[in-house]
């Protein structure tokens, strides 16, 4: 027995803008998802998520303890089915920027959440803000502090624009043209990155009052942007708007990106071939990438394995 599928999302727009009120946009990415399954699968990773799975159990009870009214789970089912072996069976890559913990949570939710708010009813922004709330909690257990949207994404399956920390709602994204030349792009780094420690160094840097000047005035400004002009299909504009993201990324998130990647990095934004930008947290996994030209960027990426996600 398996449950539903939930998909793994790519926030095209957003990563640590939102946590400063920056817009964001988040799609759900069809390529990986992930199902809780019931079978006597013996393996070692259905052995780890199982164990994962029972100490994540015990997390939701707290939830339901300190957090009254918020949610409740059905814990005798969830319990029991744990005992029985249940585990999340998944293709989403760890610790890539794709969330891998989100499709998880969703899964969870949906099957054992009593009084659920579901997919079918009136979305409305209260309901939207309710669920990100729920899901920013119950994904707090895997990565310390979560917005929720991960899940958010994965259990509504919809793209979702996030205009604020307190206003979000699923939106619509122009239809892809298939002919089109133009591409949004996954590149592997060939690492894992870890949330927590990214977002530990972006929190340190914005204690000093010059990057804290600069998120406000160049990154969330370019990101914005970025949203607006993506979501409007104005495609001149948003190449122009992505690379100055891709500058201020260069300049003032090098941490965050492998080091193999700075020269890459600085090759797509003099050359114009291809403008790179983070994927999630950063510190590895996958690197977006945005292109007007994908049979350039192939050959300028040759040594890389670039997946398609949208195109233009």
């Amino acid at each position: 027995m398996k449950g539903p599928l939930f998909y793994s999302k790519i926030l095209l727009f957003g990563e640590y803008g939102i946590i400063k009120d920056s817009k964001g946009l988040s799609i759900p990415y069809n390529f990986f998802k992930g199902a809780l399954k019931w079978d006597n699968n013996s393996s070692e990773l259905a052995q780890k998520s199982n164990k994962s799975l029972k100490a994540f159990a015990e997390y939701l009870k707290t939830i339901e303890k300190n957090e009254k009214g918020l949610v409740s789970f059905d814990m005798e089912s969830l319990e029991k089915d744990i005992a029985n072996g249940m585990y999340f069976d998944s293709s989403i890559p760890q610790g890539y920027g794709i969330g891998s913990s989100g499709a998880l949570v969703a899964a969870i939710y949906d099957k054992y959440a009593n009084d659920k708010i579901t997919v079918l009813e009136n979305l409305t922004r209260e309901k939207l803000l309710k669920l990100k709330k729920i899901f920013g909690k119950m994904e707090s257990f895997f990565h310390g502090k979560s917005s929720g949207l991960d899940p958010l994404n994965s259990y509504l399956s919809l793209p979702i624009l996030i205009n604020s920390q307190d206003n979000i709602e699923s939106t619509s994204i122009p239809s892809q043209n298939t002919n089109g030349k133009g591409a949004v792009f996954l590149l592997d780094s060939g690492i894992t990155g870890e949330t927590a420690p990214m977002v530990q160094i972006f929190m340190e840097k914005m204690k000093q009052e010059g990057f804290r000047n600069m998120i406000k005035n160049q990154f969330v400004k370019h990101t914005d942007a970025c949203v607006e002009d993506f979501l409007n299909g104005n495609i001149k504009s948003l190449f122009g708007n992505l690379k100055q993201l891709s500058h201020v990324v260069l300049d003032h998130f090098k941490p965050m990106i492998p080091a193999k990647f700075h020269q890459l990095w600085q090759q797509g934004i003099e050359t114009n071939d291809y403008y790179l930008k983070l994927c999630g947290s950063g510190g590895g996994g996958y690197i977006l990438g945005f292109t007007e030209d994908l049979e350039k960027a192939k050959k300028a990426l040759k040594d890389y394995n670039l997946e398609v996600v949208y195109n233009f």
